[in-house]
C-alpha cells in the first residue's frame, strides 16, 4: 500500500517539489542571480549628500518615461514598445526581454530635498540624483 501512494524515491520527489515552489516565488538562484521579473532593473546608493538612482531601461525611448515625487516617495514609469524585428513566421521559444508598461517605485529618506531632484538618461540608463537638504548634512564642528 505504501508504495502505490508514494513514488519509489521520496526524497527525490520533495526536491522536484521544492524546485517548483522556488520558481513559482521566482527564489530559485539563476547565473543571472535572483530573479524577480523587474523591470527596470533599479540600483540605489547613498552618500551624505545625495541619493542616486541608477534605472537600467535599454530600450525605452526617454519621452516615454516619467518621473514623479509626491510624498517622500519617487515613482518612474514608462514604456517599452515591442520590438519591430519579428517576422511573421518567426516562432519565439525563449522571450527574456520585457515589453509593455513599467512602474517602479522607491521610497526616499525624509531629508532629501524634492524641489532639487534631477534627472538624465544616456545609453539606456536613467542616472536619478536626490540632493539632501543642506541643514541635514554633517558637518565638523571646531573646539575653540
Amino acid at each position: 500500500m505504501y508504495r502505490s501512494l508514494f513514488s519509489n524515491d521520496l526524497f527525490a520527489e520533495l526536491d522536484r517539489l521544492q524546485r517548483v515552489a522556488a520558481r513559482a516565488f521566482d527564489t530559485s538562484p539563476s547565473i543571472r542571480g535572483l530573479s524577480n521579473n523587474r523591470f527596470p532593473a533599479i540600483n540605489i546608493g547613498t552618500s551624505p549628500q545625495a541619493v542616486e538612482i541608477y534605472c537600467f531601461a535599454p530600450g525605452v525611448d526617454a519621452s516615454k518615461l516619467d518621473i514623479k515625487v509626491e510624498n517622500g516617495v519617487l515613482s518612474i514609469s514608462g514604456e517599452r514598445k515591442e520590438s519591430s524585428d519579428k517576422g511573421a513566421k518567426t516562432n519565439l521559444h525563449i522571450g527574456e526581454r520585457f515589453e509593455g508598461r513599467f512602474h517602479r517605485v522607491v521610497s526616499l529618506p525624509d531629508d532629501v530635498d524634492s524641489n532639487a531632484i534631477t534627472a538624465s538618461y544616456r545609453d539606456g540608463v536613467l542616472r536619478i540624483k536626490a540632493p539632501r537638504q543642506a541643514a541635514v548634512q554633517p558637518r565638523r564642528i571646531t573646539i575653540q
